[in-house]
């Protein structure tokens, strides 16, 4: 049995991206996946931002506020195990994104 880094496809904000992580991280990678996608869409449907990327960011951040409460309240602990995982899906989800081709429909809503 080998523990190679596998390619897991994910899709957030219907657009798939290949991020490669260890077999034993892929269903946190996917769990993580859908919470962004769910999150991007909650704040695409508001209409006050726009662009995939400040989505993204805006995502990102209600995301690590909430983190760092339950941290503050207890409920997650601070060690640096859990600090350098959340680290390394942030930069896999980051390189993903950098490296993601706009759809072609991309241009902002009028309405």
């Amino acid at each position: 049995m080998s523990d190679e880094p596998l390619q897991v496809s994910i899709r957030i904000l219907d657009k798939d991206y290949r991020v490669a992580c260890e077999p034993h991280e892929e269903e946190g990678l996917r769990d993580s996946a859908r919470l962004l996608d769910g999150r991007m869409r909650e704040i695409r449907q508001t209409g006050r931002v726009i662009g995939t990327d400040r989505i993204a960011v805006i995502a990102a951040l209600n995301i690590a506020h909430e983190l760092i409460q339950l941290q503050r309240a207890g409920g997650v602990p601070r060690d640096d195990v859990l600090v350098e995982r959340l680290g390394h899906l942030q930069g896999q989800l980051a390189e993903a994104l950098a490296h993601a081709v706009p759809p072609l429909d991309a241009s902002p809503e009028k309405g």
